[in-house]
Formats: C-alpha cells, structure tokens, sequence
C-alpha cells in the first residue's frame, strides 16, 4: 500500500520537470509519483516521463492525456491514485528533501496507529529564484502546530494565510468521497482544489515545516500579473463555481464558515482588482456582472461578503474608487509579498 500520491501536471514541461520528479523521489517506496502528460506538442516531456518510469517502476507511473488542462490532470491523477493521502506538485515547483521526508513519515504513522486524518497542513516557501529572494509562509499562529485538531481548535487566518495547494495534503477517499471534479481548460483551478472539500474535512494536523517551494518568476507564469488579466474570464469562471458551491449564510460550522466566506472574498477581491488593472471598459462591465452573479445566485451570501472590510472596499465606485482600491492590493502584495 502507497502512503502518498503525488499528481505532477506536466504541459510542455521538460525544461524544468527533472527537478520536481528528482526531489520527490526520495520519499522512496512510500510514495507513488503520478507524471500527467497533458497532452505536450512542443518537447519530450512524455519520453522524458517514462525513462523515469523504467528506471523506477515501484515508484513512477507515466500516464498520458489528451490535452485538458491543469485540472483535468488533476483529476487523472486523482483517478489512478493508490496511496492513501493524495497531494499535487506543479511541474514547476520542488519540495524541501528533508521536510518530505518528515511528512512521509508522519502519514505512514498515522495509517499504522489507525488515526483519521483528512487534511495535513504544512508551511510553503515562495520562490523568487530570479530576484534572490524567498518569502515563507507559515500557519503556526493560527493552527495547533504538531497536533491533531478540528476547525473548532483553529484561530485567526492572516490574509497571507489562506490554504492552498501547496500546503495541503488531502485524504484520497475524502477527494473522492466528496466527488472532487475540476474543469478542463481552466486555469486557476488550485483554488477549487482546496476550497471545496473543506466542508467534508473534519479532521487535521499541521506540521511546521517548510515543505513546498513554489517558484515565481517564470514568462509566462499563470500568476503573473500580464497573464492572470489575459486569462480574467479562466479566473472569473473559478470565482463563480466558488459562488455556486455552497450557501455560506447556512453552514452551521461558525469557524469554517468564517474561512470560507474569507476565501470567497479574497476571489472576488483578486477578479475585481485584475478587472480594473486591465483598464477597459468591456473589464470593468465584467466586474459589474460578476457582483450581479453573486447578488442573484445567493443574496444572503452576497450580503456577508459586502458587509466585509475587503467587500465593502471594492464597491468603492467612479475612477477615484478605482485608483484606491489598485492602491490598497499594491501596498498588500508589498507587505505580504505575494506573487
């Protein structure tokens, strides 16, 4: 039995891929290195998959796709998967060998004492290898650190702070109990990836240790600022899934209410500022629409959000409202560094 599966979405990917397979690979026979091939034109990423593959067949598993997209990796992953926790890894992106280490480990523990777990949390770095500089991200003061606990247990989320797939290792049955199913040709799905199995999460621990190091700095990069306002309708489909998911004014689970209804905001805030960074008059119709999206598909949702502090700054209107809401996202990526 496999301990942990790890997804790698590959597209094009052979420039860099050896070095996120390289590193995951010494988890050893614990581990199960999925290798998507969604469907590369432009390199040997496929060949390159399945020389890993003879020369770790206990190990690696090359799989083929058509062209879907990251999710849809995602979801063939998830489909072969074997271990019993399932995480994603971009082709991209590495994680720390000795970190790894510690977290497979700790999986293989937990299934042997027979605990439940359904989410493990750890810290991710950011990665800015072109400017020298690396920005971590921890959870130690808002999450019980080394123990297991419920959303009761957890506190204060800072807006740098939000879980996503880079911190998170899910429990491969809960992903498939909960029908966990992610778009084809959609970028910025990582963000449906954690959000919507929260509600099925009952119980989690976190380890503070900096495991997953996230490049940025790449052309090209999907969470570049050119990119992100060229694929805005790719981002403004994701924010509206994560409208339709679930009625946040009815969750009785007041913590995880309280986090989810934080991420909901942070998506709109993201649409909203790339919206208006784009300068257009078709963009900022957009922005228009997708507040409408949310005001008719759940008013009582929609009232939570704008009553926020981030809610009630981005119905600040006219071009003055604009200059100030562009302000308050620069001096935020300033301060926590993000992107």
């Amino acid at each position: 039995m496999k301990v942990l599966s790890i997804a790698i979405p590959c597209y094009n990917s052979a420039e860099y891929m050896d070095h996120a397979i390289d590193t995951l690979l010494t988890g050893g026979d614990d581990v199960e290195i999925l290798i998507i091939d969604d469907g590369s034109t432009k390199d040997n990423t496929l060949e390159i998959a399945k020389e890993y593959e003879r020369k770790y067949p206990n190990i690696v598993r090359a799989i083929h796709q058509e062209n879907g997209g990251h999710g849809e990796a995602v979801n063939t992953g998830l489909k072969n998967a074997t271990g019993v926790y399932f995480k994603v890894v971009d082709s991209d992106d590495w994680v720390d060998t000795e970190a790894f280490g510690k977290v497979v480990r700790f999986l293989k523990e937990t299934i042997e004492d027979g605990k439940s777990l359904d989410m493990l949390l750890f810290n991710y770095v950011y990665e800015k290898v072109y400017e020298h500089k690396r920005q971590t991200i921890s959870y130690r003061n808002c999450l019980p650190v080394e123990k297991f606990f419920t959303w009761k247990d957890t506190g204060r989320f800072k807006p740098s702070q939000y879980i996503l797939m880079h911190s998170v290792v899910y429990r491969t049955k809960l992903l498939r109990d909960c029908a966990l199913e992610l778009p084809k040709h959609t970028f910025y799905v990582d963000n449906i990836f954690v959000y919507y199995p929260l509600p099925h999460v009952n119980t989690m621990y976190y380890m503070d240790v900096d495991l997953y190091r996230y490049f940025i700095g790449r052309e090209g990069q999907s969470v570049n600022e050119a990119t992100m306002i060229k694929r805005i309708d790719q981002q403004i489909r994701v924010n509206k899934l994560i409208i339709d998911y679930y009625d946040l004014s009815k969750m009785k689970n007041a913590k995880l209410r309280k986090y989810m209804l934080s991420y909901l905001v942070m998506m709109m805030t993201i649409s909203t500022v790339f919206l208006i960074k784009s300068g257009t008059r078709e963009n900022l119709e957009k922005k228009k629409e997708l507040w409408q999206y949310l005001r008719e598909a759940n008013p009582a949702m929609d009232r939570m959000v704008r009553h926020s502090l981030l809610g009630l700054s981005m119905q600040l209107r006219g071009k003055p409202g604009r200059k100030i809401i562009i302000w308050g996202y620069q001096i935020a990526r300033k301060l926590y560094k993000f992107n």
